[in-house]
């Protein structure tokens, strides 16, 4: 196991909603933080100031998960920075509500290149250092739409039903080596990316037949996290946590 006083993560997606919960709570844990955005530069040096003012470590990383080379520039620059990745969340995504008839070859391709390629690349980039230390944490934020199908979002179930696939298919193959992975399946959360959605007739349906009766909370699937990547998590790879209020029971 490492011994470096501090483990570093990457977040992908971090410059606001559930990438955001997670930096914040797993710099609590005590975790060196890089954050990593696409194009919000501003909202992801936010988050840094803030972990850095309650005393954590973090710094912003700029990431386009489409692009291999962009990832690999990432994770050296992580590297240089804070000298290994021992653990990995996949949380950048996309979503776009379409009728399945409309959805074009484009729109596939840039869906399953954010939301499935580009954790594909991810992993492939920093599993070899996690093999070489004999530790790697990796968690997939995935979807309940990735577990019981879309509607409108097809292409986005698709891609996250086989986050869910890769997921396992890392934790067979992985962990006897030192590298658990998993996936944590959120329902609906209040976040930006889900507020079209909830905002619909159909969506404020949905949340009206949540069991739980309400949304999920941004730091609920943070603290998800954090339990699949502290100490108390070792033990736990290839599964899929639930966080949807009693919508989904698989």
């Amino acid at each position: 196991m490492n011994s470096k006083k501090s483990k570093c993560v990457f977040i992908t997606g971090a410059s606001r909603g559930i990438g955001a919960g997670i930096a914040r709570r797993l710099a609590a844990d005590g975790l060196s933080v890089a954050v990593g955005y696409n194009s919000n530069k501003d909202t992801a040096d936010e988050i840094v100031n803030e972990i850095l003012s309650a005393s954590g470590v973090a710094i912003s990383i700029p990431l386009n998960v489409e692009s291999r080379d962009s990832i690999k520039k990432a994770v050296a620059l992580l590297q240089r920075k804070f000298g290994f990745v021992d653990v990995l969340v996949n949380n950048a995504a996309i979503a776009q509500e379409k009728p399945f008839l409309e959805i074009t070859d484009n729109d596939w391709d840039h869906m399953l290149g954010v939301n499935l390629r580009g954790p594909f690349a991810l992993i492939q980039e920093v599993l070899p250092q996690m093999l070489d230390q004999g530790y790697g944490r990796i968690v997939n934020i995935s979807s309940i739409g990735g577990q019981w199908g879309g509607i409108n979002q097809i292409h986005y179930a698709s891609a996250k039903a086989g986050l869910i696939g890769l997921t396992r298919s890392i934790a067979k193959t992985f962990s006897s080596n030192g590298v658990t992975c998993n996936a944590v399946a959120p329902g609906l959360v209040a976040t930006e990316m889900s507020a079209a959605e909830l905002n619909s007739e159909a969506g404020k349906e949905k949340v009206k037949n949540i069991p739980c009766g309400r949304l999920g909370l941004v730091e609920e699937v943070a603290a998800a996290v954090s339990y699949l990547v502290g100490p108390d998590g070792g033990y736990v790879t290839g599964q899929t946590l639930n966080l949807n209020g009693g919508m989904y029971f698989g």
